[in-house]
């Protein structure tokens, strides 16, 4: 476990700028900084990142917190994982405390393969410089290329020994688990239990992901063996940290440059990736013999939305060319399509020149990819007028996949005269093709709604089950208890924002496909829907007691005297004098933990919050701090940012209280509708005397709550 004392500085030395800059290209807007969501398919900047709060958040999706939960959610590490990657990253010493035998058990499988894969990097490369085989087989293989040394250690390649078992015995005679070495792929275990050498005898290629990890490898095999062999290169299978269809090689070594440059070069092969970095030019990566898919473009289009595929001329290249650009168009993708001199693929071409012949060639022969496709199914289609049109529908079809409508209405037009065509008969034909486009995506999103209804259906009727406690069962009696939903009682023109009724449900569930929140009507029962409002006022509680939960405000105690309390514990008293708990645990225990800790020196509410090891508090801080929904005064009254929070604060309160009144009322003119009370004229008395004095209460709130409150 990692003392709290270590986590704050962490936290505190993590730039949130610089480390969501790692994975995301960022552009200042005002205080902030915006860029493209990594974390659903965002077409338009909607990933907020605010260094004076050291927190990120995408307004489409909801994901975001500080440095630790981008990390978290990035590289799908634990809490502590993510905390020591930031401690490395900014040369701070973690001491851990001793951990439990609990806390040893859950420790993280992914920490061990990478530690396994980062020794295996070290290990061949270091046998290719030092060992005899490794010289003279391995390093002779990547000079033969003209690879230049500081390229060989750029890219960290090496060599493993063409024995079964060498590297395996290394490993586990340095203490490294067998286990791990077969979850990452580096071994692979016969039947009768025993492990080999996967990549014995080849060249190693380490896949370093976007955060600098070795996730993978890729071997290929050399010298006369690779005659008619069917596999020159093996590469890693999927693992626990690994999966080729998400991975782009070189994506590490060329971010900074793709982001500088705006712009990235796809080539198929590794030799392709260290040859043009050779010749100077960085922002280069391979997808290495697989069709690119959405996951690999998402993880480009964070850095740039303009690509040039960069193939050789025959009619591989071609096909190569050709093959998944309408998912980048898709994606929002500018794509270009250069093909090389025949004879020529981006490794050979670019050992015969530098870096700026390479570019100028670029920049005069590179085709727009739509007017690529015209083009050459024009060529293709000849004069056979019924093939011409199968291939005017199918551009018609690339052009409707663009999302942005100005962009297609270019594409058309030129399009219109290379084809010789009307362009509204073209227009016609893409607008249609785009309808039924947006029928599938709307189709698509409505299905994946109905599972995650349907799978958060059964989580909710397994926690209401009767072996299950009810949430209510937490919370103590009072004389203002009661279930269902708030009906906020703030008038029209109050300065302060009103409590808006849609905000529990749909921030409390989960986001569908397409990033917008369920709807909770479909998904969840009236009560539950209920429950969650009054989670919704208590959140915007919390909002203030999260931001400003350490400062003084002015009110009054038990006997009427003026005094002075901090905003956390005034929440507290308040609720503690009518007998009123929180109904979410959550939010019950962070503010009894604030309220704990208060009056610690140098306290604030929202970095002891933040850096909360409680991982469910620090993340939920962490929303409350960037949440949407701002303190704003109006026009109809003046007020500092001190006298609002401190008027918002009591006017929750009072609405809170309201809300549950009014939800008791609703309950008793029930009740008095149930046969085992109006069969009992004791019972229904008393539920006639409750609603008397519930409405006593709703008087007195009603007036507190018309004459806007001010406690000073």
């Amino acid at each position: 476990m990692i003392p709290q004392s270590t986590i704050d500085r962490i936290v505190d030395a993590a730039n949130i700028v610089d480390v969501v800059s790692d994975y995301v290209t960022l552009r200042r807007a005002g205080a902030s900084y915006k860029g493209l969501c990594p974390f659903h398919d965002d077409k338009t900047p909607s990933f907020s990142v605010s260094p004076a709060r050291g927190v990120c958040k995408c307004f489409s999706c909801g994901k975001g917190g500080n440095a630790v939960h981008f990390i978290m959610e990035m590289e799908q590490m634990s809490y502590v994982e993510a905390l020591k990657h930031l401690a490395k990253k900014y040369g701070i010493e973690v001491e851990e405390e001793e951990m439990t035998d609990e806390q040893r058990q859950r420790m993280n499988e992914r920490e061990s393969m990478f530690a396994v894969n980062e020794w295996a990097a070290k290990y061949f490369s270091q046998t290719m410089m030092n060992h005899q085989d490794g010289r003279a087989i391995g390093l002779a293989y990547f000079r033969s290329r003209g690879f230049r040394d500081d390229i060989i250690a750029k890219f960290r390649l090496g060599f493993c020994l063409d024995r079964p078992t060498a590297m395996s015995d290394e490993a586990k005679a340095k203490g490294y688990n067998e286990k791990y070495l077969v979850d990452t792929g580096l071994c692979v275990k016969r039947d009768n239990g025993t492990i080999y050498d996967r990549f014995r005898g080849r060249a190693m290629f380490p896949w370093v992901a976007v955060n600098g990890k070795v996730v993978a490898f890729g071997g290929r095999v050399l010298d006369a063996r690779t005659k008619g062999v069917n596999q020159k290169y093996v590469n890693s299978p999927d693992s626990l940290i690994y999966h080729k269809a998400n991975e782009l090689y070189g994506i590490f070594q060329a971010k900074k440059q793709i982001a500088k440059e705006d712009m990235v070069y796809m080539v198929e092969g590794y030799t392709d990736v260290l040859a043009m970095h050779q010749c100077g030019i960085e922002n280069v990566v391979a997808n290495s013999g697989t069709a690119l898919n959405e996951a690999q473009i998402h993880l480009l289009h964070r850095f740039t939305n303009n690509i040039t595929l960069l193939y050789d001329g025959d009619e591989a290249g071609i096909h190569a060319a050709t093959r998944s650009t309408d998912m980048l168009l898709a994606e929002g993708m500018n794509v270009k399509i250069l093909l090389l001199p025949d004879g020529d693929d981006p490794d050979s071409f670019s050992r015969k020149h530098n870096a700026q012949e390479f570019k100028d060639y670029v920049s005069a022969h590179q085709t727009d990819f739509i007017l690529f496709k015209t083009n050459l199914l024009l060529k293709d289609a000849e004069r056979d007028p019924i093939k011409r049109a199968k291939l005017t529908e199918e551009i018609i079809r690339s052009i409707a996949v663009i999302p942005d409508e100005i962009i297609r209405s270019t594409y058309v037009h030129e399009c219109a005269e290379i084809l010789g065509m009307d362009e509204a008969i073209l227009m016609r034909g893409a607008n249609k093709n785009r309808a039924e486009i947006l029928e599938n995506m709307k189709k698509e999103a409505q299905r994946e709604r109905e599972r995650q209804a349907r799978l958060l259906g059964a989580e909710q009727a397994a926690a209401t089950s009767p072996s299950s406690p009810s949430p209510s069962d937490s919370i103590p009696s009072s004389p203002l208890a009661g279930d269902g939903s708030p009906v906020s009682t703030l008038s029209s023109d109050s300065s302060l924002p009103p409590i808006p009724d849609d905000i529990p449900p749909s921030e409390a569930l989960p986001p569908a496909g397409d990033g917008s929140p369920l709807s909770a009507s479909t998904i969840i029962t009236r009560q539950n829907q209920a429950e969650q409002r009054f989670i919704g006022i208590e959140r915007l509680m919390m909002t203030l007691v999260t931001r400003y939960g350490e400062q003084l405000i002015d009110g009054e105690n038990a006997d009427g005297e003026q005094t002075q309390t901090t905003l956390a514990e005034y929440v507290q008293s308040d609720l503690a004098y009518d007998g009123i708990a929180l109904r979410s645990p959550l939010y019950a225990k962070m503010l009894a933990l604030t309220c704990q800790h208060i009056h610690d020196e140098g306290f604030t509410a929202s970095k002891f919050l933040l850096n909360n090891q409680d991982e469910a508090i620090s993340r939920e801080a962490a929303d409350l701090v960037s949440d949407r929904y701002q303190l704003s005064s109006g026009n109809q009254m003046e007020q500092t940012e001190e006298e609002l929070k401190t008027t918002y604060i009591s006017r929750l309160l009072l609405d809170y209280k309201n809300a549950i009144v009014e939800e008791e009322v609703k309950q008793c003119n029930s009740d008095l509708t149930r046969p085992e009370v109006k069969a009992d004229i004791n019972k229904t008395l008393e539920t006639i005397r409750r609603i008397k004095e519930l409405g006593e209460l709703q008087r007195q709130l009603a007036k507190m709550l018309g004459d806007r409150v001010v406690m000073k």
